[in-house]
């Protein structure tokens, strides 16, 4: 069944997010090079002029900051899996039913994998 999408637009849409979602990355990495378990050894053993409010403050950002780059990490998966869908020639195929996903809904979120029906869960 071939579809009217224009897969070479979305393409480039991907490829531009996925410049964006890794430089994202790479940008959260600088700001924090440290591990998240690092964290709890400044609050068990703190300098004492730290006020504890600062150091959890300071925790709270950084876990903001893993989140965000954990969630960036999921959108790059999803990104490169639409890029293949391009390859293989099933992107813009509802992987739930095997319609075509709207044209407006991958212009909003290319990298959709269902069909608005379907992320509505309009078919269970």
């Amino acid at each position: 069944m071939s579809t009217q999408i224009d897969t070479e637009h979305f393409r480039a849409r991907l490829e531009d997010e996925l410049r964006k979602v890794r430089s994202a990355i790479e940008y959260l990495h600088k700001e924090n090079p440290g591990a998240p378990d690092e964290i709890t050894g400044d609050l068990a053993m703190g300098p004492g002029d730290n006020h504890l409010a600062d150091i959890a403050t300071e925790t709270v950002d950084r876990e903001i900051d893993y989140t965000l780059e954990e969630n960036s990490g999921n959108v790059l998966r999803e990104i490169e899996a639409a890029l293949k869908r391009i390859d293989d020639g099933t992107y813009g195929i509802c992987t739930a039913c095997g319609k075509p996903v709207e044209p407006e809904r991958l212009e909003y979120l290319p990298w959709a994998t269902v069909c608005a029906d379907d992320a509505r869960g309009g078919r269970g």
